[in-house]
């Protein structure tokens, strides 16, 4: 029964690496595409995405999170009638809402591509996107229902798969429209997402009637009929996913105020609108992007949290829930650490095996810490949300936003200083919530955390990984490997050497391996040479 209660770990994995395959392959793409359909087209393509991502944010941003912890909250206390009614109420939901904001796009295509892009041609990207909105709300309910359940997996292959049916058909239908000009090959990649959208959808219904027996058999042995009606259900989806979509906006408007700002702040500080420019896109275009990259675990890890402390509260069992924040918050310090310090000790050498620039690791040296606060704010809010406190986070989100802001504007403006103040306004923006977020957590769960082990230890064996890092890539480079061989020598060496002086220094339990998808094995194994043995 711990097994089965303690999966939120694996679940947490299995969605991390479906989460870094979808990454990579989102990443790739885009290099032949622009190879392909040239600058007008990428700009075309890029005109209807957008679009398509805040429309789809207010569909689907806090919905499936919603479905996962009512389901998760009734099937917890073997309400399985009911949480079933939840998943139908909220498929025709997200149907409906998918649908209308489909109709929207469609209904106003002509109007954005003349009258706020002044590019007619942008009309068949705008139009080609649409249908994605209403497929993708549909998966979101599969998701989230499967979610709540606590079963990621079928998520996970979904999300490869959908992401594997969007490159082929990008490519495919932009190759075959290019003949017929580039306004029609930009729309072909642009119904990439519609295709891809289409193919895990049908993954996530072949799982689902799969599965479905199982479930119905459960639904026959529930005798409960004080069933929701579905008002209240509609009702209280809404209640929990409304605080989510406002704290998911919150990001890119903070993104808009960065464009306004700090472009602008540099020019008064007394550089070029060109070299203003390039500063800036060192930092949100180079940067920005790679200390997200690590937070993948901790957004997968966020979202196995929710259902699993959603479940622990149904049963009123405090301990469980505190255990479950406890090794949440843990993890993510964990992962996060050693991704800090190898991006802040090797920022230059990074972003010149990346982009050949080694100028973008004055940005990156200082945005690598984000990446800790960034990881702990996603794991609380996953905390926060599970427990039903979806304001807080949202709240404490706004004052790092507030305060990043303010910061963003009064340091970017002093010379000496530049775009460093910009990227040291974004680690306090994710260093605020951060800890305000874990503050409430500690209230609303009585967690007593144990610095030792969730910070002493992790911070020590960060340290030594980032000094013989630098050690070893000096060494490399000096025996001749060229600086990006002995970049990633260095990267590959520090992750083992971190895992090693975590585990002579007892920063992992057994327990914790046992919980991770192989790890008795890998527990036992070690175990077998007295790792353990403390």
């Amino acid at each position: 029964m711990q097994n089965k209660k303690d999966s939120f770990l694996k679940g947490a994995l299995i969605l991390t690496v479906a989460g870094f395959l979808v990454k990579i392959l989102g990443a790739i793409y885009r290099i032949p595409l622009a190879f392909l359909i040239k600058d007008e087209g990428m700009g075309l393509y890029q005109m209807a995405y957008p679009i398509y991502l805040i429309l789809l944010s207010i569909s689907t941003a806090g919905l499936p999170t919603a479905i996962s912890k009512m389901v998760a909250e009734d099937v917890a206390l073997g309400r399985f009638k009911n949480a079933y009614r939840i998943f139908i109420v909220s498929l025709v939901v997200l149907a409906s809402v998918g649908i209308g904001l489909t109709l929207i796009l469609v209904t106003g295509a002509e109007q954005l591509a003349v009258k706020v892009y002044q590019n007619p041609k942008a009309f068949y990207s705008i139009i080609s996107i649409a249908p994605a909105i209403f497929f993708v709300s549909i998966m979101s309910c599969f998701r989230g229902y499967f979610q709540g359940l606590q079963d990621m997996t079928p998520s996970a292959v979904s999300q490869v798969v959908e992401q594997i049916g969007r490159v082929i058909t990008v490519f495919v239908l932009a190759k075959l429209f290019l003949p017929y000009g580039v306004e029609y090959a930009a729309a072909g990649a642009a119904f990439g997402p519609v295709a891809g959208s289409i193919v895990g959808l049908i993954v996530l219904i072949m799982v689902y009637y799969n599965r479905k027996k199982t479930f119905t058999q459960k639904i026959k042995f529930d005798t409960d009929s004080s069933l929701e009606s579905p008002t209240h259900i509609i009702s209280r989806l809404f209640t929990f996913a409304v605080p989510i979509t406002l704290g998911g906006l919150i990001s890119p408007f903070m993104n808009l105020a960065d464009a306004a700002i700090v472009s602008k702040r540099l020019q008064e500080a007394g550089y070029s609108v060109k070299r203003s420019t390039e500063l800036f896109g060192q930092l949100t275009g180079m940067a920005a992007p790679l200390i997200n990259l690590p937070v993948v675990v901790t957004t997968a890890l966020s979202a196995s949290l929710v259902p699993a402390i959603s479940e622990a509260m149904a049963l009123r069992n405090r301990q469980m829930v505190a255990s479950r924040a406890e090794t949440g918050m843990r993890m993510s310090v964990i992962f996060a650490l050693p991704a800090a310090v190898g991006m802040f000790v090797l920022a230059d050498p990074i972003t010149v095996l990346l982009y050949k620039n080694a100028e973008a690791g004055v940005s990156l040296g200082i945005l690598a810490w984000g990446v800790v606060f960034l990881a702990l704010t996603q794991t609380t809010t996953g905390i926060l949300q599970g427990i039903g406190k979806t304001m807080i986070p949202v709240k404490n989100m706004l004052i790092g936003a507030v305060i990043k802001v303010f910061l963003n504007y009064f340091l970017t403006g002093i010379p000496s200083i530049n775009i460093r103040g910009a990227a040291l306004g974004t680690v306090v923006g994710y260093l605020i919530p951060a800890l305000l977020n874990s503050a409430a957590v500690g209230h609303w769960t009585s967690l007593i955390i144990d610095l030792n082990y969730m910070v002493v230890k992790p911070t020590f064996a960060a340290a030594l990984m980032g000094v013989s890092v630098k050690f070893i890539h000096v060494k490399f480079m000096a025996v001749g490997l060229t600086q990006n061989k002995a970049t990633i020598a260095a990267i590959a060496f520090g992750a083992l050497i971190y895992v090693v002086i975590l585990l002579l220094i007892g920063g992992i339990r057994k327990n914790d391996l046992e919980l991770l998808p192989g790890g008795q094995r890998i527990a036992w194994f070690l175990n077998k040479f007295g790792v353990f043995r403390r």
